[in-house]
């Protein structure tokens, strides 16, 4: 068991590691990180523009929609995009790229990462801006107070 002076060490160990990941994998690189957020808000206004197009050409009853549901399938249609495009992606580095392979160093499979995996999340992070945006922009229309 470990007393409390111990457990402060151990807390501090993790605080430390998770700095020097941070400022080796995440913060070396600034270019890719913020790059791929501003990608990820404008592949969102371009799925959502070409759903807009798309489902107006395609789909008769899109037009006959109030503009508030074409809004929510619009964003819907972002959201799945993602989902799609994240799970290409996971499924990629963990079958088919070598960084969750046994021989990589360092050992904790957590500190691991490669410019791929760093786009994609800030890919991701640029899809969640643009979905609290979206929500914040039409509130309470798009989502009550669950949201």
């Amino acid at each position: 068991m470990l007393d409390a002076a111990g457990t402060g060490r151990v807390i501090e160990s993790y605080q430390n590691q998770a700095e020097q990941l941070l400022k080796e994998y995440l913060l070396a690189d600034t270019f890719v990180p913020y790059t791929s957020v501003i990608g990820g808000v404008l592949a969102c206004k371009l799925v959502y523009d070409l759903t807009q197009l798309l489902s107006a050409l395609y789909f008769k009853s899109y037009l006959s929609l109030p503009s508030i549901k074409r809004v929510e399938w619009n964003n819907r249609a972002i959201s799945t995009v993602h989902a799609i495009f994240i799970t290409a992606i996971s499924l990629y580095l963990v079958f088919w790229s070598d960084l969750y392979t046994t021989s990589r160093i360092p050992a904790y499979i957590t500190h691991r990462s490669s410019l791929l995996s760093i786009a994609t999340l800030g890919g991701s992070v640029g899809y969640f801006v643009a979905d609290l945006a979206m929500i914040f922009w039409f509130y309470p229309s798009l989502g009550g107070l669950e949201y």
